[in-house]
């Protein structure tokens, strides 16, 4: 990984925007699945206001790209549209960007749930890793103008025929509210298990 610099995209990473968007056409065509197209306008917009993370080679070449989404009125976030170039894999490039992604998204939005489709196994091992967990699409935001975003992708009508209920991606969600609570009964438990270890050492 010290091959790589993984860092926050800003807008002296525009110009490489239209490499971005021709890398994630490419991957679509060549996995025929699962990509929501986007325009090289799209990605400008996304890297200036500080929600695109970008990974360059220490020469400067586009290694790999991912952006966030706020959904709902910034209740739900994705992080979308995660590509590593074909010369740049097996790296671990994927997980390094993904992490990256999602601490800016607990960043920017603390509060929100993080949730993602995706059809590929390394992303849902990835999201596994990060907290997320498989969910049913009805856990997902209800926001229309997300689905819409699902237009570009070859298996969008699927998605439309079963009512946005299903498709051929997995849906994952992370709810910091869950996991606040999953902390809390764990340090419940940590404690209950400490008593019970002091009352038996002041028995003895």
């Amino acid at each position: 990984m010290d091959k790589f610099i993984v860092s926050v995209a800003g807008a002296s990473h525009m110009h490489l925007a239209e490499e971005v968007c021709e890398l994630i056409a490419d991957s679509a065509e060549k996995r025929g699945t699962g990509i929501a197209l986007r325009s090289p306008e799209y990605v400008k917009a996304k890297m200036t206001d500080g929600k695109a993370v970008i990974a360059l080679t220490k020469t400067g070449n586009l290694a790999g790209f991912c952006y966030i989404e706020t959904w709902g009125h910034d209740r739900y976030v994705a992080n979308s549209g995660l590509i590593v170039h074909p010369d740049y894999r097996n790296n671990g490039l994927a997980q390094a960007i993904k992490k990256r992604a999602f601490k800016l998204s607990r960043e920017k939005y603390p509060n929100a749930k993080l949730f993602g489709l995706t059809t590929s196994m390394a992303v849902m091992k990835i999201n596994s890793d990060l907290g997320y967990r498989p969910v049913a699409f009805s856990e997902l935001t209800d926001d229309e103008s997300f689905w819409k975003g699902c237009s570009s992708c070859v298996n969008y009508d699927i998605l439309t025929r079963k009512n946005h209920q299903m498709c051929l991606c997995t849906g994952m969600l992370y709810d910091p509210e869950e996991k606040k609570r999953q902390w809390k009964n764990k340090s419940k438990k940590v404690q209950e298990k400490l008593m019970v270890w002091k009352q038996k050492v002041k028995i003895k």
